[in-house]
């Protein structure tokens, strides 16, 4: 590697690790006003287009969650991320062809919208004699583009996957519109804490709402004062994207 190299790498773990503790910091400060504790919010950062040195560095420095969008990638960094030290999570949009290759390569499938795609996770989380978490993806803004359930559709494809085999609802996840500001974005937050909370309230078999994942990183202080337990954090960490 070049010294131009080496030196780029160098101001881009430094630039990382101070990412790393503002947020740490910011998720400490945020829950403490919701009423929690730093330890009950799951930061978890979204590593799509991050080589897994940074990654990795990112987990040396106390980082214990990461999250893929595409399998292809998920697959093509999957020997070099520090598994040890961190967890792996799917959290992109999956289609149903590519299940099979994620299946037991990551702890949970946070973008399930239908009950085809659960189907079959069920499935080939049995064949490979496991239980897939998964989170349901509720697309909250009624967006088009957007992939996820709407509100009122949630707690009946939730009741049909509870039915499946191999597969477990943990909790929920959405990407919200973006918003001009921040009461709009509180909006769409609260409507799915409450969404949230009422379907923790009926207590259903093989359904435990453990986690509501929302925020990103232009708002997951907001998404944490509206009840996030966990923040799904790319740029914020890592730096502005690139792509190639």
């Amino acid at each position: 590697m070049t010294e131009k190299l080496l030196t780029e790498q160098a101001r881009r773990f430094d630039d990382i690790k101070a990412n790393y503790y503002e947020i740490c910091g910011n998720i400490e400060k945020a829950s403490e006003k919701s009423g929690r504790k730093k330890e009950d919010i799951t930061f978890l950062a979204a590593t799509k287009t991050v080589e897994p040195e940074y990654i990795n560095y990112a987990v040396s420095l106390g980082l214990d969650h990461i999250g893929e969008n595409r399998v292809q990638e998920l697959l093509s960094k999957y020997e070099k991320y520090d598994l040890e030290n961190t967890d792996l999570q799917f959290i992109g949009h999956l289609q149903t062809n590519k299940v099979r290759q994620i299946v037991g390569k990551v702890s949970m499938i946070q973008s399930v919208d239908s009950i085809k795609l659960a189907q079959e996770i069920s499935r080939q989380s049995v064949k490979n004699e496991l239980v897939t978490d998964i989170l349901l993806e509720v697309n909250i803004g009624r967006e088009e583009n957007k992939s996820g359930v709407f509100q009122e559709e949630v707690e009946e494809l939730a009741a049909k996957i509870a039915e499946l085999d191999g597969i477990k609802i943990k909790g929920l996840m959405s990407v919200p519109p973006i918003c001009d500001t921040k009461q709009e974005i509180f909006k769409f937050f609260d409507k799915m804490y409450k969404l949230f909370i009422d379907i923790s309230s009926k207590k259903s078999d093989n359904i435990s709402m453990d986690y509501l994942s929302m925020g990103m990183s232009d708002d997951y202080q907001e998404a944490i004062l509206s009840g996030a337990n966990m923040i799904r954090v790319g740029s914020g960490l890592f730096g502005a994207r690139i792509y190639r």
